[in-house]
């Protein structure tokens, strides 16, 4: 998995590149095959804007764009987002190749006679 975190004009401490690295390192637990995650954390007026690009083999990419004033309120939520989103997307499909219980076919035991009680 490739990882890339991108800043303009903001400065990154190696805090914030440690909770950021942690929680996309977070994302194999849904068992997703992540080719690369891109992180872009860039200052508006008077907020920061941080996007996730998670791409993912065999399906479309995954966007998360949040923003707040606090650099660290908004990596938080769109790392939220992002679990929840990959979470959707795991469970979409895992489902699709689910077999219903309809289609389980359940084999008929053959009866076994009663014995004759000995008189």
């Amino acid at each position: 998995m490739n990882v890339q975190i991108h800043s303009k004009e903001i400065t990154l401490t190696s805090h914030l590149n440690d909770h950021i690295a942690a929680a996309i390192e977070n994302f194999r637990r849904y068992h997703l095959d992540i080719t690369t995650v891109n992180v872009n954390i860039k200052k508006e007026k008077q907020n920061v804007e941080v996007e996730f690009d998670i791409h993912i083999a065999h399906a479309q990419p995954v966007i998360i764009t949040d923003s707040d004033t606090q650099i660290d309120a908004a990596i938080d939520l769109a790392i939220d987002r992002a679990n929840k989103a990959l979470g959707r997307l795991h469970d979409k499909m895992k489902d699709h190749h689910a077999t219903s219980l309809r289609d389980i076919e359940v084999p008929e035991v053959p009866e076994v006679p009663e014995e004759v009680e000995a008189e």
